[in-house]
């Protein structure tokens, strides 16, 4: 068993969970964004928050940080983007119908993935929409983009590739290929049985991987469509995945990381030491990062599988890890567990009995998917306790007041005690 490693500081300055966290490309300030609806600027070399971002009118899903903006993205339906010196809102970006899943910055574009089904393109500078990806039959959770130059072989003088292709993965188990220049879907990547959470590309090259509840990860060529390989030798869903040296790293709810030769999908490795899914991963220099629902971190060798040291000192599960200075400093962030399910027997108003245990799925992102119960669907928001030993069973609190808003779902908040970000010397 390893070592423990040494928090340098915690950062507690959010009043709610910490859904993601971003380096600037320089290393020298972070960007989290958070439940409670802000974003805030911190110094990495000392750990002060220098900006506080507000603006958005619900909570922060995700966020990116470049050298001079900052981009956010919430469950308001909007993205902003900031100034990173002074923390003023610079733009506001509107169109989407549903809550703004992810978001990313790649050759001077901005693109969005939402619970509305549809991904977009953006004006970085004008704040319009460019393009609108339409054609998923459900929530649009994860997205990549590949540019011209990365897709050697491919006709780059076409109209098709022009302006490089954007990666979709949604909870209708499809992945699709978007031209960029036209808003065409280029491919439908077809195979999985289950949502698709999440997606790496191979670049230079046109391969994904995709990972998925169906417990696969799959190898897809995104030029032709055509399905490459499918590793399968994981127990429960794959949540995260990562991509080096031609080697695919998946985390999973079965609590294992799985290592994989991504040219012939056979497994070389498993990482087992975790006591809950494995929700984060991050590999650096032979090391490779992992973050559990058992909130803690662990670092192991990418090589031996060793397991080399547990970070400690989250109450609940890692969601992101980034790394400053070649991994000399690790960052982490942990949420507000929230989960979208289905109660079985209530109507209208719910209170589920105390101490009574939910069926959840999780899925890896901010919203968990629910289990098909019942008709009624609800939003649950709490500090579930995972139940020991289970994956799929969490405590609800002993307090359940239930409210119905105009929309008709069930919406049950309470405050955690603690919600931070950790900075670990490593």
């Amino acid at each position: 068993m390893g070592g423990g490693g040494s928090a340098l500081r915690v950062c507690a300055d959010h009043r709610g969970g910490i859904n993601w966290l971003s380096l600037s490309p320089d290393g020298q300030r972070l960007l989290t964004g958070s439940e409670d609806g802000t974003a805030r600027l911190w110094s990495t070399a000392d750990g002060q928050c220098c900006a506080l971002l507000q603006g958005h009118e619900s909570y922060v899903t995700f966020c990116q940080l470049e050298d001079e903006a900052a981009f956010t993205c919430s469950a308001d339906c909007t993205i902003r983007k900031w100034d990173v010196l002074t923390g003023q809102c610079l733009q506001v970006f509107r169109g989407h119908t549903s809550i703004v899943n992810r978001i990313l910055v790649a050759n001077n574009q901005l693109f969005s993935s939402s619970y509305d089904r549809t991904a977009r393109a953006w004006s970085v500078d004008k704040g319009q929409v460019a393009r609108e990806f339409r054609g998923h039959r459900n929530c649009v959770l994860t997205l990549a983009y590949s540019a011209p130059q990365d897709l050697p072989g491919a006709p780059c003088t076409e109209e098709a590739v022009a302006r490089g292709l954007l990666v979709t993965g949604s909870t209708d188990g499809t992945a699709k290929v978007w031209q960029v220049a036209s808003g065409c879907c280029h491919q439908t990547l077809r195979g999985h049985t289950g949502a698709v959470l999440c997606l790496v590309l191979a670049t230079p090259g046109h391969t994904a991987f995709t990972g998925s509840t169906d417990a696969t990860v799959r190898a897809w060529d995104i030029l032709s469509g055509q399905q490459l390989r499918v590793f399968q030798e994981h127990q429960g869903s794959v949540i995260c995945l990562e991509l080096v040296n031609r080697h695919v790293y998946s985390g999973s709810a079965d609590r294992t990381v799985k290592c994989w030769l991504a040219d012939t999908g056979e497994r070389v490795r498993t990482f087992a030491a975790h006591r809950h899914s494995v929700s984060a991963l991050k590999y650096h220099a032979g090391t490779l990062f992992t973050g559990s629902g058992d909130a803690r971190a662990r670092a192991f060798d990418a090589q031996s599988g060793a397991l080399r040291r547990v970070f400690r000192g989250h109450a609940f599960i890692i969601n992101c890890i980034q790394g400053q200075n070649g991994i000399t400093k690790m960052f982490l962030s942990s949420p507000s567990l929230m989960a979208k399910v289905r109660i079985p027997g209530y109507n209208g108003i719910a209170c589920p009995k105390q101490n009574t245990y939910l069926q959840v799925p999780r899925t890896g992102g901010p919203l968990w998917s629910g289990g098909k119960y019942a008709n009624q669907e609800y939003l649950l928001c709490c500090p579930a306790i995972p139940k020991q030993n289970s994956d799929d069973l969490w405590k609800l609190p002993e307090k359940n007041p239930y409210s119905k808003p105009s929309s008709g779902a069930v919406t049950h908040s309470c405050e955690l005690s603690l919600f931070k970000m950790s900075i670990f010397c490593i």
